[in-house]
């Protein structure tokens, strides 16, 4: 009797449907979050619960901060319209399963790029836009200099952060011991550490400068001088939509490539008619370097109008201009000692 089919040809088929079926699952992520976006008419953007410098309500409750001038850039380049995002506050320990599960199209929550949050989690770091590193904030009348002098000390910390990690890494590998205190949020840390609970607060440096702020009496404390890790913050996006990873990554390029070449948003309109062909190519007047991330041939010159370049979003929020008064340091342009920098668009 002969068989209607061969079980490898069935298997085959099967194959075959199942890699159809990827190739247009894959198709369809990779439009998703973009056409979406577009279709509500706003960005969602994961941000931190309050941090003064990167995130944080004002008076009238208008966001401002370095981490929401990122989700102001990304609206800039889709609507033309900085204003068209709903900041969503998230925790620490809430700000990746809000991402995975496609609450917010975007975090940008000063979060540090590791490996395995990449990997294990499902998401994709964009481009690093603030260098950091843990350090140490204690009362100027303990007289401690220097971190190697806290042996023994009680030491408060935010949990869900890579600070704890990186707190017992340093005090096993100096051969010092460390009392840690951990609490939820960095403000219940920052707190408890006013309060006497702790001899410490360990965060990231910009936090240190940011958290103190909120002491009863800011200038009685001293950020310590030791960075003891590598916390590089990056904005993250969910892994299978690649041209929604490419969208936010280039706008941060856009950013530090404008700093480098001299575009401000008070002289982009008149950068318009310089006769360089990389200012003129980032602005879109030559070639259309936007049609592939699904945007106009203006998309970094709306960018860069509505926000400023890195320069001014950083001086603005966390520098010279701010009142944390943060250094540039890592955060400078390669051309002036600092590691920022961006490909070319070209």
């Amino acid at each position: 009797m002969r068989k209607s089919s061969h079980p490898r040809r069935i298997f085959s088929a099967i194959g075959f449907f199942a890699v159809l079926l990827g190739a247009f699952a894959g198709l369809a992520a990779r439009a998703d979050t973009l056409d979406a976006t577009r279709a509500r008419g706003f960005v969602t953007c994961g941000v931190n619960i309050g941090l003064a410098g990167f995130g944080l309500p004002d008076d009238r409750g208008v966001w401002r901060g370095f981490d929401i001038d990122t989700c102001r850039a990304v609206a800039a380049a889709i609507f033309d319209d900085p204003g068209k995002v709903r900041y969503i506050p998230l925790s620490s320990k809430d700000r990746f399963t809000a991402l995975q599960s496609g609450e917010v199209d975007l975090l940008s929550h000063n979060t540090t790029w590791t490996e395995s949050r990449e990997v294990g989690q499902g998401l994709l770091f964009t481009a690093i836009n603030f260098y950091d590193g843990q350090g140490f904030l204690v009362r100027k009348s303990l007289g401690i200099s220097s971190a190697l002098k806290l042996d023994g000390a009680s030491v408060c910390v935010q949990q869900g952060t890579t600070n704890e990690l990186n707190l017992a890494d340093f005090f096993r590998s100096h051969g010092m011991k460390m009392e840690p205190v951990v609490f939820a949020t960095a403000d219940e840390a920052i707190r408890a550490y006013d309060s006497g609970r702790c001899d410490a607060f360990s965060t990231d440096a910009s936090g240190l400068y940011a958290e103190r702020l909120k002491l009863a009496h800011p200038d009685e404390n001293v950020v310590l001088k030791e960075t003891i890790s590598k916390e590089p913050f990056s904005p993250a996006v969910r892994q299978g939509d690649d041209r929604w990873f490419n969208l936010v990554k280039w706008t941060q390029f856009a950013l530090v490539d404008a700093e480098e070449l001299g575009v401000t948003s008070r002289n982009v309109d008149e950068m318009e008619r310089s006769p360089n062909p990389e200012i003129r190519r980032l602005l879109g007047v030559e070639g259309d370097y936007g049609a592939g991330l699904g945007l106009t041939p203006d998309w970094a010159a709306r960018i860069i109008k509505a926000v400023g370049n890195y320069g001014e979003i950083f001086e603005r929020n966390l520098g010279k201009d701010s009142s944390l008064k943060i250094p540039r340091g890592l955060n400078a342009s390669w051309r002036d000692g600092g590691l920022l920098y961006a490909p070319p668009v070209r």
